[in-house]
């Protein structure tokens, strides 16, 4: 089965880091962008952080700049998300999500990790 598994996820206090995983099996992910998202109590699903397969290039959310780091370890199909300093407004579901390079829509995803940050 081809599928996106997060793990990492807790509860921490304001300022603390969490480390974020995301296990993709089932086939290979070349020509792929791995991305996370995260929708917190009451707000929309927003774009956290993205990383290509090929190349590692990175994006992120301006909300998140400076302190979030997306990476991936290729041979073992993982991608992560090392977050620091982390706000009570960081509180959220975190999800991890795949799709070829060549589409915009994102087509997998994983089941989500909750996070939670308190003051």
């Amino acid at each position: 089965q081809v599928q996106l598994v997060e793990s990492g996820g807790g509860l921490v206090q304001a300022g603390g880091s969490l480390r974020l995983s995301c296990a993709a099996s089932g086939r290979t992910f070349s020509g792929y962008v791995m991305g996370w998202f995260r929708q917190a109590p009451g707000k929309e699903r927003e774009f956290v952080a993205r990383i290509t397969w090929i190349g590692g290039s990175t994006n992120y959310a301006d909300s998140v700049k400076g302190r979030f780091t997306v990476s991936r370890d290729n041979a073992k199909n993982t991608v992560y998300l090392q977050m620091n300093n982390l706000k009570p407004e960081d509180t959220a579901v975190y999800y991890c999500a795949a799709r070829v390079l060549i589409q915009r829509e994102y087509e997998l995803w994983g089941q989500g990790t909750q996070v939670t940050v308190s003051s």
